[in-house]
């Protein structure tokens, strides 16, 4: 049976949005698995979504206080259906990046992104699939914003990039 998954990262709540949009939460609710990259700002979405999500994987970003850290890791990893998963919020400049990523996540088949809130799937030399989802709440320089959903079936993950109407 697939798994399926939301990806998110930098939801900036309530700074940059004072909900997620509904279809975020359509999303959600309809996922087996959650993935958040970091830079929730406050505890409230965490609560949410732990209480939503079948299963949570998550990290803080850099505009995550005391709180988020307390409960999140910087960097999160899981194997879901023979996916070896990471997710951390910063990976440094987009210059170098895949090899960067290759060397720090030699175990990993794929790292989900945040922090520049620009949408971003490729594959490094070794393998190593990097996405990043954007933002649903702060598309920032980009012409929308962003997240993922994604289905893993037979040890493969397959995504696809949603845009959020404006609001």
């Amino acid at each position: 049976m697939p798994l399926t998954l939301t990806v998110l990262a930098d939801t900036h709540l309530p700074k940059r949005a004072k909900e997620l949009p509904g279809e975020v939460w359509a999303a959600i609710e309809a996922s087996d698995v959650v993935v958040h990259a970091g830079d929730w700002t406050e505890t409230p979405l965490l609560d949410r979504l732990e209480a939503a999500a079948g299963r949570l994987v998550a990290c803080y970003g850099n505009n995550d206080g005391a709180d988020l850290r307390a409960r999140l890791p910087l960097v999160a990893r899981v194997d879901l259906d023979g996916v070896r998963l990471a997710v951390v919020h910063e990976t440094g400049q987009a210059t170098g990046r895949e090899a960067r990523m290759a060397s720090l996540y030699p175990d990993t088949d794929v790292l989900v992104f945040g922090h520049s809130h620009i949408p971003w799937d490729t594959r490094t030399a070794t393998g190593l699939r990097l996405l990043n989802p954007g933002s649903p709440t702060d598309r920032r320089r980009q012409p929308f914003c962003t997240y993922m959903t994604g289905v893993i079936a037979a040890g493969e993950l397959e995504v696809q990039l949603h845009r959020v109407p404006p609001r």
